[in-house]
């Protein structure tokens, strides 16, 4: 199993599999190994190496002996959309009004899906993170998560930015190995929803997908209380699941209370202005994951 040992100054340490990832399987050549590798989680937290263990497994065994020690965590919609049918299908399958139109829409106006690695790129979509995630009351990661990410993951992660004339409007970082597709980050200027740019891009994503040899696009997680971002997502013909990390032990720290303080810090972030915000991410995202 791949892990991060996470800690810091502010926290003490614990596992994580794995950091900002929204799901990490299990490495098995076969399932009954999983016990092994479980109990020697929990040795490790019972000698004091991590006081904690975070699992974010897609499915796991439905076998209660085997999690008795580990509590459910956060729990997440996790859709993927299937890339096997040909392009024609896959736009037959989007929902007419509100995906076919816009990407129509966006052709019309002539809208631009400029596709690199480099500062022109990054510096768009950072400026369309920023916004985004004012707009949903929460820190974006610092610059230089991004900038490390591109780097470190080479021609397997891009950003895609969206143009009207030379304005960006909607952008997406997306990951790519083997088969699978991988939407990680997403932005947009509300002022410009409706020339459909997110649409737009994520068609012009599937349609690379498809050119790499992809067979699935993986839309990652969603809160089950962003009604909005599930059926955009389902709009798009992806397939739900139930995303349920374990945790062990048992924090203690119950759903309401979570669900309260998570709340409370949207609220304190969407008020502050866009530069310390942006502080908040650098200061914050070194300590948590």
């Amino acid at each position: 199993m791949v892990f991060s040992n996470v800690h810091s100054w502010l926290i003490r340490r614990r596992l994580v599999s794995l950091p900002f990832s929204d799901h990490v399987d299990p490495l098995l050549d076969d399932a009954t190994d999983l016990p092994g590798l479980l109990n020697l989680l929990k040795h490790g937290q019972s000698e004091g190496q991590w006081r904690s263990v975070e699992l974010r497994p897609p499915a796991y065994p439905d076998a209660p002996a085997l999690w008795k020690d580990f509590c459910d965590g956060q729990t997440y919609f996790l859709h993927r959309l299937d890339l096997r049918p040909s392009l024609v299908d896959i736009f037959r399958g989007l929902q007419k009004d509100s995906i076919q139109r816009k990407i129509r829409r966006a052709e019309r106006e002539s809208l631009v899906c400029r596709e690199g690695r480099s500062d022109t790129e990054l510096n768009a979509f950072y400026r369309l993170t920023v916004m985004t995630r004012r707009r949903q009351g929460l820190p974006p990661p610092p610059f230089k998560w991004f900038r490390n990410l591109l780097e470190c993951l080479g021609d397997h992660a891009l950003i895609r930015v969206v143009l009207r004339d030379d304005q960006a409007i909607a952008a997406i970082l997306t990951l790519h190995f083997k088969q699978t597709m991988v939407y990680k980050y997403g932005c947009s200027d509300a002022r410009f929803h409706s020339l459909g740019g997110m649409p737009f891009v994520l068609w012009k994503t599937i349609a690379d997908a498809k050119g790499l040899g992809a067979t699935e696009l993986d839309l990652g997680r969603s809160d089950p209380g962003n009604a909005g971002l599930i059926t955009f997502k389902e709009r798009f013909g992806a397939t739900r699941s139930v995303l349920t990390y374990r945790k062990y032990p048992n924090p203690g720290l119950s759903a309401v209370r979570r669900a309260w303080a998570e709340g409370a810090a949207k609220r304190i972030f969407g008020a502050l202005p866009g530069g310390l915000q942006v502080l908040a991410g650098r200061l914050i995202y070194p300590h948590i994951g």
